[in-house]
């Protein structure tokens, strides 16, 4: 990166660190508001349990709804959609790993695992970007305060879902397919990370929805009925919104992720599920707010606050 590069980088509003906190929570909240979301959507839809071509196929709507959003937003800022040969290829690998690898295998996995498990192990992608951040950029190294941060994100996680069923056993078709998934989510982050410094945030991200999505179409056609999901005007709402917040919440990801380091802001998804919980609690009937949720709340806050504190002037938060 050039030195006047740099000189931009350092002054721009999303390397503030209440900025930061703002604009990642905000991602975090509305990721963790698509799991009511989707719970009602299930529901709305009469999709079965066990249907997991009816759930890819959802995904593959709501992402390239979602794509679509970003196109238009794109096109209303007149921002070009024009890629060269390099990033082509690039951003049709990190929609495959972002998109269609890492929601095919999450789809899958949760058949086969337990809500406590599945929310520990789908934390792994967090843990994953730390570990590659650390082997790829010189100033983005683990150490003892992000440790801690991140085992304050898993306890806050663990504290989240107390009470439901957590079991030792292992399978590929379950905690093998989480990992793998958290392991996509990882790759196609720090990958985006580096794309974003040649394409737009908005425009990477619509691209990688759109080559994402058509993916699980095709991928989840195939074992689709067409009594398999039903329509409603509620549900296209749910779906809309679901696209809405994927729209927004990658986009804006993605954006802050460009000027800061991989590792310290992706502590803040640990988040999600907290967030997702207390969404639950507030609409979804039968689902109830807990202390274990607040002190989970607790916990995740203070792994935040440990991993991004700073004495003194903050230090270049850009990745060389």
């Amino acid at each position: 990166m050039k030195p006047n590069n740099i000189a931009q980088v350092k002054t721009h509003p999303l390397t503030n660190k209440y900025i930061i906190a703002i604009v990642a929570l905000t991602c975090a909240v509305l990721w963790g508001s698509a799991f009511p979301v989707l719970k009602i959507s299930y529901t709305e839809m009469k999709l079965a349990p066990g249907d997991l071509s009816a759930k890819v196929i959802l995904a593959g709507m709501r992402f390239f709804m979602a794509s679509v959003f970003l196109f238009g937003v794109a096109a209303a800022s007149k921002l070009s959609f024009r890629l060269d040969k390099r990033n082509w290829a690039v951003i049709a690998l990190s929609g495959l790993l972002q998109i269609t690898l890492q929601y095919f295998f999450f789809y899958n996995a949760l058949a086969h695992v337990t809500g406590m498990k599945g929310a520990i192990l789908n934390s792994f992608g967090t843990f994953f970007v730390y570990i590659l951040a650390h082997f790829i950029y010189t100033n983005d190294r683990l150490n003892m305060k992000k440790i801690i941060g991140l085992t304050m994100g898993l306890l806050g996680i663990i504290m989240v879902n107390y009470g439901k069923e957590f079991t030792l056993d292992f399978s590929w078709q379950g905690e093998g397919f989480l990992i793998i998934a958290g392991l996509t989510t990882a790759i196609g982050t720090i990958m985006s990370k580096n794309i974003s410094r040649n394409v737009h945030p908005l425009v990477m991200t619509a691209w990688q929805m759109m080559l994402g999505s058509v993916l699980l179409l095709i991928l989840g056609f195939p074992g689709l009925h067409s009594e398999t999901m039903t329509l409603t005007p509620k549900a296209w709402l749910l779906l809309f919104y679901a696209a809405f917040l994927s729209a927004a919440a990658f986009s804006m990801w993605y954006s802050v992720l460009k000027y800061n380091k991989a590792g310290e802001i992706s502590v803040y998804r640990f988040m999600i599920p907290v967030s997702g919980a207390f969404l639950s609690a507030l609409f979804i009937p039968g689902e109830k707010l807990s202390l274990f949720m607040l002190a989970a709340l607790v916990l995740v806050a203070a792994g935040i606050v440990v991993v991004n504190y700073r004495k003194g002037v903050d230090k270049e938060q850009v990745n060389s």
